[in-house]
């Protein structure tokens, strides 16, 4: 366990923030190299790896539900030193974790093909999605007790268990996905299924190995069969923060759907470009993920301990370095955006949508930074629903009017673009506003008791 209400709250974010910003790289290594080679296949396979982004976004969303509210809670009961309340938390968090991953692999396996030809611009790209998904959606369900495990020993200021389990089933992946792609010392190449079947096996290995850590140490958390018995009441305090915040997610994966929904007219080129200029964006914005999953535990210690100014203090440094690293990124995106995009495929369709792509949502970097650390401190506070409001008004502007002129003559997909310009501007705003509210309502402790005066000790 280690005590974040204590020492330099800029240095404990770095701390904790490197930890996750190491496994993170790796990660989004395997998601370049990975999308590398798939570029290789052709851009319809190119097309049917970043339909799973949609997908991909609504496991966050429920992942996010166990993992926000099982951090949350358990930085609290650290930082009121309550080690029987945090053990209790995590183990109610596991049986959860597996109950929601068998149901989204029973749900989404028998779901699979409809989606792939849901979303797919031709036949060709849906056979490929199809077959992807095959094996993607097993790796899926195995991310939620991954997540569960991870969240609580984050929780608890233990990061470097999940950095280093982490980075080894990335370099694993990397290392099959190729090598099953192509046929690489096998001879028999499986395509797109290459892929989503390394992913399956690094997850099996992340699960296996994060499960043994805990049982090995047997430190602040452990497993505890007595405690597995489901108890509805500590499921409830989980879910009310990690519902809200994975909603978000889920409305960010609503948007995703109508955008992918408003290319498939323009092409498998033009998804393709999506694809991969959506994906350069998540890799550069994974200092700021890594940023946001430091702050809550940081601040909600603080917060379990009572302390408003580290609180505080919290959010303001936690702002500050995402508004440094997105000012970075946006300049990249703004001076190399169409090869940033060959690097993965040069038919020129997908240069032009993807190069376009980034080269306006460049603006939008600073103010998405700042709204996932303001995020991260309404799930340290504990209460997910602001964040949720404001980005249910992003959505609205966002996809309605998106959909809307798409029906209209000479409709462009940069109309998009700049369209979220504005929006992610207002979201930033609502977030911030949302926030100062919640300071005055969360942060307002009441004095402790002041000690009996000598006179009065005496007296008595």
């Amino acid at each position: 366990m280690h005590d974040l209400t204590k020492g330099s709250i800029a240095r404990n974010l770095l701390q904790t923030a490197s930890f996750m910003l190491v496994g993170m790289v790796f990660q989004t290594l395997y998601f370049l190299v990975d999308l590398y080679f798939v570029g290789r296949l052709g851009k319809s396979a190119v097309a049917a790896v970043s339909l799973s982004g949609n997908l991909m976004f609504f496991v966050l969303a429920l992942t996010q539900t166990l993992g926000v509210g099982t951090t949350a809670l358990i930085a609290h009961a650290t930082g009121r030193k309550d080690r029987d309340d945090a053990r209790r938390i995590f183990n109610q968090s596991q049986v959860l974790a597996l109950a929601v991953g068998l149901v989204f692999l029973a749900v989404a396996m028998a779901m699979r093909d409809g989606f792939a030809r849901g979303q797919s611009a031709d036949p060709e790209t849906a056979r490929l999605a199809s077959e992807y998904l095959t094996w993607f959606i097993p790796s899926l369900a195995g991310q939620f007790a991954m997540v569960a495990t991870g969240a609580a020993l984050r929780g608890i200021g233990d990061f470097k268990p999940g950095m280093i389990l982490q980075t080894a089933t990335v370099v694993l992946n990397i290392v099959l996905a190729p090598a099953l792609m192509f046929g690489w010392g096998t001879g028999h190449p499986l395509g797109v299924a290459g892929t989503a079947i390394a992913s399956f096996v690094a997850v099996v290995v992340g699960v296996v190995g994060l499960i043994g850590y805990v049982i090995r140490k047997r430190g602040y958390l452990e497993f505890v069969a007595r405690e597995w018995r489901p108890r509805l009441a500590m499921w409830g305090r989980m879910l009310a923060i990690g519902l809200p915040a994975g909603a978000e997610f889920a409305l960010m994966g609503v948007y995703m759907a109508v955008v992918y929904a408003i290319t498939r007219r323009f092409g498998a080129g033009a998804q393709a470009g999506f694809g991969i200029g959506l994906r350069v964006i998540q890799a550069g914005f994974m200092p700021v993920v890594a940023l946001g999953f430091a702050v809550s535990p940081v601040a909600g210690q603080n917060f379990g301990a009572r302390l408003p100014e580290r609180v505080r203090a919290t959010f303001r440094i936690g702002a500050l370095m995402a508004i440094s690293a997105m000012a970075v990124l946006l300049v990249i995106c703004r001076v190399v955006p169409e090869p940033l995009v060959g690097v993965f495929n040069k038919d020129p369709g997908v240069l032009a949508v993807g190069g376009e792509y980034l080269k306006i949502v460049a603006w939008n970097f600073v103010p998405s930074g700042v709204v996932f650390v303001s995020s991260s401190m309404f799930q340290a506070l504990g209460n997910t629903i602001p964040p949720l409001a404001s980005s249910l008004v992003r959505t609205c502007l966002l996809a309605i009017p998106a959909y809307l002129m798409s029906r209209m003559p000479g409709f462009a997909l940069n109309w998009i673009w700049y369209l979220s310009v504005a929006v992610v501007a207002i979201h930033m705003t609502l977030n911030l506003l949302l926030l100062r509210r919640e300071y005055r309502r969360k942060l307002a402790f009441a004095a402790p008791a002041a000690a009996p005066s000598a006179p009065a000790l005496a007296a008595e």
